[in-house]
């Protein structure tokens, strides 16, 4: 404590004052103070929002009805591959392979020569052939020959049975006057009878020369069912050898064509490779069967390939399967066994594609694609909503 006696506060125990001093210009009288709390201005801006969402709620789902009512017309299905002629490049000779003419995966024109078998057999079977041809033409002409001779011997014989019957009948006269002997009578009897056989006989060989010649001596022998033989034999020789060249039967793609070489030897109807065709192809869908109830054969589709998704072909479905697939599997459903599971069926269905657009890619046998087909009919309304408006607008009238 200091000498005159005044107090001095302790600069680090000094109480801090009880009410902070009011600013300046503010009183903190309570008498002076106001008993509401001041009340915020609602923005404009806030207000207008909240009535446009509100607006547009009922906007929405009148859209939204719309949209369900309108839509459902176009079935997608991703359960589809797409599906191309394939076939076994062989032909129905045997022989050792002369020449390949394609390479793998070349792309081949329809007649194109894919390849060629050792043609020498064939040749010379093509020219006994022909060789037999005329052999038998010249058998069937002297044939032909002989029968005439016939004709002309039986007419001989003729005048031999006219004359020795003439010549009988004198001799006969005379033997009954007495004037001829019986020895001249008997010979001029025998000699009838030699003359009646051997006209006999010329008959039979003209007929067996006639059956040679199918009964129409007188008919072209090109109509002769033995020169008729012939010439299909000589046919067939023909046909052998042309089916040593193989040709392609469609436009497309060959593949495996490593299987052969030349100097295998190739039994007949044994597949040398493939051909893919690539100007007719289709797609596979296998749709559930509740999928199906509005499509048609003819309607349009769009086919989406995995491959090209930027790409997009047009189709129509061009059929629908008369049995689901389950029907041809070895043991079929059987739905009496009394353990039966209801299991939606797929029926498979087919997609024509159009593939005359140069622009897009080609077309793969077995590419993954997702196909719409357009069915024209819409969702509609709902059930419930449907028997609704049918109740109250019968009860209405």
């Amino acid at each position: 404590m200091p000498e005159d006696g005044r107090r001095v506060a302790d600069p680090d125990t000094t109480e801090a004052p009880s009410r902070a001093e009011a600013p300046e210009g503010r009183s903190d009288d309570p008498s002076t103070r106001t008993s509401k709390p001041k009340r915020t201005q609602r923005s404009p801006r806030r207000h207008w929002v909240r009535r446009g969402l509100f607006l547009l709620l009922p906007l929405a789902l009148v859209v939204g009805g719309y949209w369900y009512s309108t839509g459902g017309q176009v079935i997608s299905m991703d359960d589809a591959y797409v599906e191309a002629d394939k076939v076994g490049i062989s032909t129905d000779v045997s022989g050792i392979v002369n020449a390949v003419d394609v390479t793998e995966n070349q792309h081949v024109e329809p007649g194109q020569v894919l390849y060629r078998l050792d043609d020498l057999p064939f040749r010379l079977a093509l020219d006994r052939a022909e060789a037999q041809v005329g052999m038998v033409g010249d058998a069937l002409n002297a044939l032909n020959a002989n029968y005439r001779d016939k004709q002309v011997q039986i007419k001989e014989g003729q005048s031999d049975v006219e004359y020795f019957g003439t010549e009988f009948r004198r001799q006969q006269n005379l033997l009954n006057a007495h004037v001829a002997s019986q020895s001249t009578f008997e010979t001029a009897h025998r000699n009838l009878e030699d003359a009646v056989q051997k006209v006999a006989s010329l008959d039979q060989q003209l007929a067996a020369i006639a059956a040679d010649l199918d009964g129409a001596p007188d008919g072209s022998i090109e109509q002769n069912p033995r020169y008729r033989d012939a010439v299909a034999q000589c046919g067939e020789a023909a046909r052998q050898l042309a089916h040593t060249v193989v040709k392609a039967p469609f436009a497309g793609i060959v593949t495996n064509v490593s299987s052969i070489a030349p100097g295998k030897f190739l039994q007949a109807s044994t597949t040398a490779f493939n051909l893919v065709a690539t100007d007719h192809v289709w797609v596979d869908v296998n749709p559930k069967e509740t999928e199906l109830t509005y499509v048609r054969p003819g309607q349009s589709a769009t086919v989406t390939v995995d491959t090209y998704p930027d790409g997009q072909w047009d189709g129509s479905v061009e059929s629908i399967s008369p049995a689901a697939a389950a029907e041809f599997s070895l043991l079929p459903a059987q739905n009496t066994s009394g353990n039966w599971v209801k299991v939606v069926q797929r029926i498979p269905m087919r997609v024509r594609v159009d593939t005359s657009d140069n622009t897009l890619p080609p077309l793969r046998a077995g590419m993954s694609v997702e196909v719409d087909v357009d069915t024209g009919h819409p969702r509609g309304l709902p059930g419930f909503l449907t028997a609704l408006f049918g109740h109250a607008q019968g009860r209405r009238q």
